[in-house]
């Protein structure tokens, strides 16, 4: 088209691929006027009218409304100014159909019922503000405010669902979050931290391992590794290492009383929902999984019931 020509209704539509419903729509509301009318009354345009044309048709693709396309073409709003804040609009939307799309998957896996759908649902709605208002009071329930270490568990306990989430990270803080609204789980959380609280609280426990989760769960394994039988006399010997390390940690010998405590702590600690929560936590916040921890705490629960005294 050269600027020189004019155009009917009927040669816009065969260049742009509109209707002529559209094109005389656009026409009636000022937003891509006639320049005049022919001698029988039609609509003619010139170059800059199908131009403009052009402008307001890639708009409506992008999804952008009469009113704003109207303010763009008229040169009331930049585009640049449009792209940006349709740019953050999309975005937005998108964070919502992954939230639905990680809630339908849920329901489809785990064949939810209605109750639960609606769970899911309000939970993946969540505002940011709201999912950490969440997260601040699993925490404050879960991990004692007092005691040594316990500042570094909260973190370490803390989800950080990103905004550009993936489906899977999603999925993952749907289920996370059901975990920490679980008033029984907060409850184990809360003592297994105040024990952990408790344990290192004479301060004797300088140059051994953390705590007894951990030590027990090293020694474990390099036992499962190789082959020992945690109800076999063999065993005997991690026993005695593990509940020695504990002892020296509490500043108090290893006798029955201090091998039932050890017992108590490592039989808490082996809910599975703990280890659940964990790897959970790995995928929300893009960590490494953890190694599970199940197997080598099965293995010293029945070590100790095995070897209840030194």
């Amino acid at each position: 088209m050269d600027g020189g020509t004019l155009y009917t209704i009927g040669d816009l539509a065969r260049r742009t691929g509109l209707p002529v419903k559209t094109i005389r729509f656009y026409s009636d509301r000022g937003i891509v006027p006639p320049v005049e009318r022919s001698p029988a009354g039609y609509r003619l345009y010139d170059a800059a009218a199908a131009a403009r044309l052009d402008l307001v048709r890639t708009l409506r693709d992008l999804g952008i409304d009469l009113v704003t396309v109207r303010k763009v073409v008229d040169r009331e709003l930049t585009l640049a100014q449009v792209a940006a804040a349709h740019a953050e609009a999309l975005e937005v939307r998108i964070r919502t159909l992954r939230m639905r799309r990680a809630v339908l998957t849920a329901v489809a896996r785990r064949g939810s019922g209605p109750e639960e759908m609606e769970l899911m649902h309000r939970l993946a709605g969540l505002s940011e503000d709201e999912r950490r208002r969440l997260v601040g009071d699993f925490l404050d329930a879960a991990v004692p405010d007092a005691g040594p270490g316990l500042a570094g568990i909260r973190v370490s306990l803390t989800p950080e669902l990103p905004d550009d989430a993936e489906p899977e990270q999603v999925e993952a803080w749907l289920e996370l979050a059901e975990l920490m609204a679980d008033p029984s789980f907060r409850a184990r959380l809360h003592d297994l931290t105040t024990d952990h609280a408790t344990d290192h609280a004479g301060g004797h426990g300088e140059g051994v391992l953390r705590d007894a989760v951990s030590l027990g769960v090293w020694a474990a394994g390099k036992a499962l590794a190789a082959g020992v039988d945690p109800a076999a006399p063999e065993s005997a010997p991690v026993v005695a290492t593990v509940a020695g390390e504990y002892a020296r940690l509490l500043g108090r010998p290893d006798d029955a009383g201090l091998r039932r405590r050890l017992l108590a702590r490592l039989t808490a600690a082996n809910d599975p929902r703990r280890e659940r929560y964990l790897r959970l936590l790995a995928v929300v916040n893009a960590w490494p999984p953890p190694a599970p921890s199940a197997p080598a705490l099965d293995w010293l629960v029945t070590a100790l019931r095995t070897h209840p005294a030194p």
